[in-house]
């Protein structure tokens, strides 16, 4: 009998496997498909890989700004991709390495509980055999969710395509539309408009990006705006025809978009599916209407269930890689008798478009909405002189979100290069419950990008 069986070789399910077996205990890991889940395989490093060259070629394109010339720069789709895939085969190899030496076993089959063993553990069927183990972690992830519209579905896989197959592309569309204008949405957006696709987007919303700050998100548009993508907000899509998109939009006026390929990115649903939670008795969490979103659970990652953990996207809470991770550390240790908790407040969320978006903690309208008392904190990110060097008619904003009556920094939002890499600190600031004052007597190397944070909190001068 192992002492923890892990469904789902994600970032939540590998990670808490390593962390597991590098602790002595005995773990057994099941992977339908490939070790790293989603984000290694079909999102997070493939997205970022594409984001990457596209970055490349921008700078490319634009060289002559900064005193270089490249004459006649031009983008190969195919070694592109290439590229993209022997990324990930390394770090899918690097994954295996990774469980081997954490002396985990890695079962490459879906796995599905049958219920409880007569010793007190809970049985597993995966592949021709069956694996019984005293504790389970549940890891399953998520998959994109695919609207009930008119022709969606009828089309997925040939015109319209999610995050996996459009990834699997072997020549650039001419037109790409976009349902969607969240995160997936616009690094899609932001990729194939580098690369000389005419992009439209059809959110429902009146603004791209969703819960990130109003502020950043309108900034973003407008670059993207002046970059050629054509942006519909506050328009509901009613059907897809062929190739076409029909949308209402605000007015409730019908209106068509045409694309060689229609991505809908309209964000992910938990897969709990046919994994035998029924087995064992595990309670869902419900959302107003009374239908099941994710797997319940507590700041331990505890389900109802004794000796039963569930951690990253199938929760259907926080669905990024990062969180998933940590979500599995805190399970492992509270079975390792460690005391770990999981905590929200200061969870980093990052859109890899050029520029980049950051942001960690309470935006400007959720302090409001929570009637906080805040001093909101603004600078433009040319007051960092690196960025100003390396970001030639770059235009960014860092904001910061103060508690007013104790100074505790409550969130940081950035628009702008570097930011992916400078968030992490504002991350510690707010998770340590540091003040602006406190910030203030911190060193930050020069030049960097990362002083617009220390400068911008200057701009608190009570």
């Amino acid at each position: 009998m192992y002492d923890l069986a892990v469904l789902g070789g994600g970032p939540g399910g590998y990670v808490a496997a390593g962390r597991a077996g590098a602790a002595g205990l005995s773990v057994v890991l099941f992977e339908k498909r490939e070790l790293g889940g989603v984000c290694l395989n079909e999102g997070c490093i493939p997205t970022k890989t594409l984001l990457y060259s596209a970055k490349v070629f921008d700078y490319a394109k634009h060289a002559d700004r900064y005193g270089v010339n490249v004459p006649e720069s031009s983008i190969d789709f195919g070694a592109i991709f290439k590229r993209k895939v022997k990324v990930v085969k390394k770090l899918v190899g690097g994954v295996k390495v990774q469980m081997r030496n954490a002396g985990v076993e890695v079962v490459a089959a879906e796995a599905v509980i049958k219920g409880k063993s007569s010793s007190g553990g809970f049985v597993i069927a995966a592949g021709e055999a069956e694996y019984e183990a005293r504790n389970l972690l549940i890891c399953t992830g998520s998959e994109a969710a695919v609207p009930p519209i008119p022709g969606l579905r009828e089309g997925l896989g040939t015109t319209v395509v999610t995050n996996r197959e459009i990834l699997a592309l072997e020549e650039r569309p001419e037109r790409l539309v976009v349902i969607g204008g969240g995160v997936i949405g616009m690094e899609f957006a932001s990729f194939f408009n580098s690369i000389g696709t005419q992009v439209t987007v059809i959110e429902m919303l009146p603004k791209i990006l969703g819960p990130l700050d109003d502020e950043i998100s309108a900034m973003l548009q407008a670059q993207y705006a002046k970059k050629g993508v054509e942006f519909h907000l506050g328009c509901k899509v009613v059907a897809v025809e062929g190739n076409e998109v029909v949308y209402e939009d605000p007015s409730g006026e019908t209106c068509r978009a045409a694309g060689d390929k229609i991505l809908v990115s309209v964000g992910r649903r938990a897969s709990f599916q046919g994994i035998g939670l029924e087995q064992i008795g595990v309670e869902m969490a419900l959302n107003p209407a009374g239908r099941p979103y994710g797997i319940k659970v507590d700041e331990k990652m505890r389900t109802n269930v004794p000796g039963v953990f569930a951690a990253g996207d199938v929760t259907g809470f926080s669905m990024l890689a990062h969180t998933a991770t940590r979500e599995g550390e805190v399970a492992v240790n509270t079975l390792l008798g460690k005391e770990d908790s999981m905590r929200y407040n200061a969870i980093p969320g990052v859109v890899y478009t050029n520029p980049e978006v950051a942001g960690v903690g309470l935006t400007e309208a959720e302090a409001a909405a929570k009637g906080l008392e805040v001093d909101i904190l603004k600078l433009p990110m040319a007051f960092s002189g690196r960025f100003v060097a390396e970001n030639e008619r770059g235009e960014g904003l860092c904001k910061l979100i103060v508690e007013k009556t104790s100074h505790k920094l409550l969130g940081a939002h950035m628009l702008g290069n570097p930011c992916s890499e400078i968030i992490q600190s504002a991350c510690i600031a707010i998770e340590e419950g540091l003040t602006v004052e406190q910030l203030k007597e911190v060193v930050f190397p020069h030049p960097t990008v990362s002083e617009i944070l220390k400068e911008t909190v200057f701009c608190l001068t009570e």
